[in-house]
């Protein structure tokens, strides 16, 4: 696409030369244009400069240099309300609900009826009804409080407070990040009544088979630049992801099976309550063992248990490389995440930004927290020796930042990834859990952390890995464990799954036709 358009069709919204520098460029001369009823999407690694694009669009970011235009007219909005009030709205990833007020309260907030200051409720509640049902969401009740929600449901709440009758202009920042199959439907369905109105949508996604399904014309940046533009038929995924990184970007499909080194870490009957029931696990060196099964089946809660986040009420835990300190609880459990950490445990969790990292904090921060005890002396830190730390940490990872200085807010979501996995560099744990270690990474920084889980079994840990994707999870596992309702239903060696298998244990019935019939993606569904 061109930034030009014909005077026969003048473009709905219209980037001309936008440039944005903080201690330097992330944008850099990026002329886009967007038309009434089209999905441009707008892709690129980590970095690439997505974000702060579709901020500046939506008025929480100032332009430093170049203009916007909206339907022929000077563009210049200077806060996110002066932006939604020409119909521009942002759905971002971070989600910015109150989860104190009700469903029927967030999605009406700037326009609550009310009466001599009273809230009326009947015809908020009637006007919120009406904003669930264009998601499919007519099911939640519109008092509920938001907190009360699933983050998956919290998101399509969100992207129902932006769908209004005046929109013009909608942008998605990686809009089904936290969504099941089923409510990512919901919302292709709406994206298609939305262009049917004239609305003009910017999809901001990592998901390429998303962009292929949805998407009119692609926009690729890369290092704050827009290298490519063209429509998105007929355009092959390797393609789109050598103009996203720069170069071909190989997976790790057929990979021989790794030698199973010694016994590590032995579960045996770990549960808690109903939500893990007595999960058998035998975890070897030198291997990654994946956890698939559906949302709610139990994965997350038993990563919790095995580091120790949760307690069990049942169950053992023992680990087995010389040396290792089980837990000392005569029970054989875990007291805390401490004890855990201590014994050669460490865990990079789902959500990095609220569990996984000190986001004000600086990467040197962050990356060495796991073990002060190496970078300290006599009670003091020696930020000599820290700062030495955590340059090599990012030079290992290829963590892309202006130095070890840098505050991890402002890194791009897969090299804030890259700095969770720095900390257990650092630490040099034996036994790494990792709770889908690649959602909302690009795929230039998926490749990087796959080939960083590479080394590291090469190195002789044990890698637990949880993930959605079964894809993911077969490129990269040994042996894949099925979890179903809280137990281990079945594990399957290297060279002895299939996808049709992996989904009827996970479905919970082998002989299920909506198991031979699901794609890889149906692993999230609730």
């Amino acid at each position: 696409m061109s930034p030009e358009t014909s005077p026969a069709q003048p473009a709905l919204l219209a980037l001309h030369d936008i440039g944005k520098d903080y201690a330097a460029p992330v944008l850099d001369g990026v002329s886009l244009s967007l038309q009434a009823g089209e999905v441009l999407a707008l892709t690129g690694e980590n970095g690439a400069g997505k974000s702060t694009l579709s901020k500046i669009v939506c008025g929480l970011t100032l332009p430093s240099r170049g203009f916007m235009q909206l339907g022929g007219e000077a563009f210049t909005p200077a806060s996110r309300r002066a932006a939604e009030a020409q119909g521009v709205r942002m759905v971002m990833q971070e989600l910015g609900l109150v989860p104190t007020l009700s469903v029927a309260e967030n999605l009406l907030l700037d326009r609550l009826p009310q009466t001599a200051g009273w809230l009326k409720r009947a015809p908020l509640h009637e006007a919120a009804r009406a904003q669930l049902a264009k998601i499919g969401m007519a099911h939640i009740d519109p008092a509920t409080p938001v907190s009360r929600l699933g983050i998956g449901q919290q998101q399509m709440v969100e992207i129902a407070r932006n769908l209004q009758d005046d929109t013009r202009v909608l942008i998605l920042d990686e809009p089904t990040a936290m969504l099941t199959p089923r409510e990512t439907e919901h919302l292709f369905e709406q994206i298609e009544r939305l262009k049917s109105r004239g609305v003009g949508i910017v999809y901001v996604s990592h998901r390429l088979e998303e962009l292929q399904r949805i998407a009119d014309r692609v926009a690729v940046l890369r290092d704050g630049r827009l290298v490519d533009v063209r429509p998105m038929a007929g355009l092959r995924e390797s393609e789109l992801v050598e103009r996203m990184v720069g170069r071909a970007v190989h997976e790790h499909d057929g990979r021989p099976r790794r030698a199973r080194g010694p016994l590590a870490m032995q579960v045996r009957g770990i549960g808690r309550a109903q939500a893990v029931r007595d999960v058998d696990l035998d975890l070897h060196a030198g291997e990654i063992f994946g956890i698939a099964g559906l949302v709610g089946s139990g994965r997350t809660e038993l990563v919790r248990l095995l580091f120790g986040a949760d307690r069990a009420d049942r169950g053992t835990i023992a680990l087995h490389w010389p040396g290792a300190r089980s837990p000392a609880a005569a029970d054989g459990r875990w007291r805390s995440p401490i004890e855990a950490i201590h014994a050669g445990i460490g865990l990079v969790t789902e959500d990095r930004k609220s569990q996984g990292l000190l986001m004000t904090q600086s990467i040197r921060v962050n990356a060495t927290l796991s073990d002060l005890g190496a970078v300290a002396r006599g009670g003091w830190l020696r930020f000599a020796k820290e700062h030495a730390i955590a340059r090599r940490l990012v030079q290992t990872l290829g963590i892309r930042s202006r130095s070890e200085e840098q505050v991890v807010a402002t890194l791009s979501g897969g090299n804030q990834q890259k700095v969770v996995f720095a900390r257990w560099l650092h630490r040099e744990c034996k036994v790494l859990l990792l709770d889908e270690p690649t959602r909302g990474v690009d795929v230039g920084a998926r490749a990087d952390l796959y080939a960083e889980l590479d080394r590291m079994t090469d190195a002789g840990r044990a890698l637990l890995m949880v993930s959605s994707d079964l894809r993911e999870l077969m490129a990269m596992c040994d042996r894949i464990g099925v979890m179903h309702a809280g137990r281990l239903v079945a594990v399957f060696e290297r060279g002895a799954w299939d996808q049709q298998s992996l989904l009827a244990a996970a479905f919970g019935d082998a002989g299920s036709s909506s198991s031979s019939s699901s794609s890889p993606q149906d692993l999230a569904t609730a």
